[in-house]
């Protein structure tokens, strides 16, 4: 909680920062690159950072926090201190780290914002930055301490299965044996691969395959950057990694995870790569008696670029009570809808819970439909793949 002091002075000066937040990140990267090059080599999305997202997914987290202090002081927003949390433990980001975030991010801002950045302002924002950090430092430790393994652990690729034309399925155990720890339907895996300029980047999978001991399935879609730069990693994994390669993987992380008893009525909903996380949540209800009604909804642009088409349909065709509702922008087959999902004739039990995963115009338009019919905003739950620019869409 804000002390009264600083809560008066960030309600006051909110405007002006989150107006500004955009310039801040921006000079905050930069000056944090410039005295520590080896964390874009090493830790940060090169990917996202030439294309500005990760800019305006932390412009959009600290306005977003900043307000929830200010709005309701009783309670942190901890959904989207977990959904952080979980991407930085996945990434191996360490308490220290912040320390350094601080010193250049209150660089940025003094350079930014000038005389403005009286000692009172920069005090009353010091106190939301620690908060936020120290909250996160706290997940993130939990967390870790939780997953029992070490951060980063070598698995050889057992198979490799060609899905749709751009995704990839890599099918992967470990070596040296030795234990594994079981993981939620939902999570991801980050995966660390070592480019040919010598950078070791990192980029996050959901694990697309039943929850179990033995074995990580991750299916990967090769990203077309159509102006931009081609994806790195997944472009490596899909040129060069083969069956006998080792790669990287970190432990399990993610909060999109089933939270539910086998009579809550569910609702999955995803578009294109988003399937993955969907299959492996199907996967689990299918071996763990799940009776209440799952509907399963999936946008793609054909059927030929549904990945995972075939798994997506069996588990959900092993539920006692499932219902499939897909659509496809081209080449729709019988039994299908043709464009763009529209729930508007899809039935949605009372008490259903949802999980969103896909293209962030998608997940908006999922979600204000399943309000729309009566499904509470908190029993709707989403997951972005890259930086989440959801928050930052809604901030000034």
């Amino acid at each position: 909680m804000l002390s009264e002091q600083s809560a008066v002075t960030v309600r006051a000066t909110l405007p002006a920062v989150g107006g500004a937040l955009g310039a801040i990140t921006e000079r905050f990267y930069a000056g944090l690159f410039a005295a520590r090059p080896e964390l874009l080599r090493d830790l940060f999305n090169r990917g996202n950072q030439a294309a500005g997202t990760q800019r305006q997914a932390l412009a959009g987290s600290i306005a977003a926090f900043a307000t929830h202090l200010l709005d309701r002081p009783e309670q942190r927003p901890d959904a989207m201190l977990q959904r952080i949390a979980h991407k930085h433990a996945s990434l191996g980001v360490t308490p220290e780290q912040y320390g350094l975030v601080h010193e250049h991010l209150f660089a940025a801002i003094a350079e930014v914002l000038g005389d403005a950045v009286t000692p009172e302002v920069a005090a009353a924002w010091d106190e939301v930055y620690w908060l936020m950090a120290n909250a996160l430092i706290a997940v993130e430790k939990r967390l870790r301490e939780e997953s029992g393994g070490p951060a980063w652990r070598t698995w050889e690729v057992v198979e490799r299965v060609p899905e749709t034309a751009d995704v990839v399925t890599f099918r992967l155990r470990p070596t040296g044996g030795g234990p594994v720890r079981d993981f939620l339907a939902g999570q991801y895996v980050s995966v660390r691969v070592a480019l040919p300029d010598g950078a070791r980047q990192i980029r996050q999978y959901s694990l697309s395959g039943a929850p179990g001991p033995l074995l990580r399935q991750i299916s990967v879609k090769r990203v077309h950057g159509d102006g931009a730069p081609d994806g790195e990693v997944s472009n490596h994994l899909h040129a060069r990694v083969r069956e006998g390669d080792v790669l990287e993987l970190s432990e399990p992380y993610g909060d999109l995870v089933l939270d539910t008893g086998p009579d809550t009525p569910l609702l999955l909903a995803s578009a294109g790569i988003g399937v993955t996380p969907m299959t492996a949540m199907l996967a689990h209800l299918a071996g763990s008696g799940h009776r209440a009604p799952v509907t399963v909804v999936h946008g793609d642009r054909s059927p030929d670029t549904h990945a995972l088409r075939t798994d997506h349909e069996a588990y959900a065709a092993k539920l006692p009570d499932s219902a499939v509702h897909l659509w496809y922008e081209q080449d729709a087959p019988s039994g299908t809808h043709s464009g763009l999902v529209d729930l508007t004739g899809v039935p949605v039990a009372p008490g259903t819970r949802a999980y969103l995963c896909g293209p962030l115009p998608f997940m908006r338009a999922v979600r204000a439909q399943l309000i729309a019919k009566g499904v509470t905003p908190a029993d709707i739950h989403y997951e972005v793949f890259g930086p989440d620019l959801w928050l930052a869409a809604q901030q000034p």
